[in-house]
């Protein structure tokens, strides 16, 4: 669990310079476009779809290109066809990642992965091979200034939550997958921002790295995977020192 929040920020910096707003609507229609599919395009009647959709419009995705990820996940535009798969491995420094992917061509990203890691001096692994210690867990957190910890205990676990924490000047809620649509919507009626909500694996066991070239060689790897069109997430074990943390995040 150590090192999300700082995690969580390296990704948030990263989104907010990279300016490739066009791969992240790409992406996010992908997503859209598939929980319409398995589960109907209306937001009342399916939670994956409504979990998803918020997400688009937290990232100030189009109305319009909403429309249409549900239009065509639904079939109303023709038939669709997209593959979600894991890939897992290791990358510099042996830190483990788990790679989640949404595609329409699985042999295509397979053998572009492949070569990604081979140039990198990373490993893909076999099923199973990193996967075992990471749980999926749904996350939202809030600046320990808007609530207090006490307050959040009582709405979220009321709500569904697992766990509240304090995580690096965050006040850190846990619960499972199912749950957190619930407790998002709870929140979101005491009219609190969350700096955080996502459903993501986390690894149940870290890997600290303070090596400065290190971290940097091992977080530019990641950025490079995530960067690829297919790649929905990238989840690692990776956990850095507060202080290198903020100088490679400055």
């Amino acid at each position: 669990m150590a090192g999300h929040s700082k995690w969580a920020g390296i990704k948030h910096k990263k989104a907010a310079t990279d300016a490739k707003r066009g791969k992240l609507f790409s992406k996010l229609a992908k997503l859209i476009t598939v929980a319409s599919r398995d589960g109907g395009g209306d937001t009342s009647q399916n939670p994956h779809l409504k979990l998803v959709v918020d997400k688009a419009k937290a990232a100030n995705m189009p109305n319009d290109n909403i429309d249409r990820a549900i239009k065509k996940g639904t079939g109303e535009l023709g038939p669709v066809s997209f593959f979600e798969l894991v890939y897992e491995g290791y990358g510099p420094s042996q830190i483990a990642l788990v790679i989640d992917i949404l595609t329409d061509n699985k042999n295509r990203t397979a053998s572009e992965l492949r070569k990604l890691f081979d140039k990198k001096g990373g490993t893909l692994g076999s099923p199973g091979s990193v996967s075992w210690n990471f749980e999926t867990r749904g996350v939202i957190e809030l600046s320990a200034d808007s609530i207090g910890e006490e307050e959040l205990v009582d709405l979220a676990i009321e709500a569904g939550a697992e766990d509240v924490k304090m995580e690096d000047e965050h006040l850190q809620v846990l619960c499972s997958p199912a749950s957190f649509s619930a407790v998002q919507q709870a929140i979101a009626a005491a009219d609190l921002t969350p700096t955080y909500a996502e459903v993501t694996r986390l690894p149940k066991e870290t890997v600290t790295l303070d090596d400065e070239k290190k971290a940097a060689k091992v977080l530019d790897f990641i950025a490079e995977v995530e960067d690829h069109d297919d790649v929905q997430r990238v989840s690692s074990n990776l956990d850095l020192p507060p202080e290198l943390f903020d100088k490679l995040n400055s």
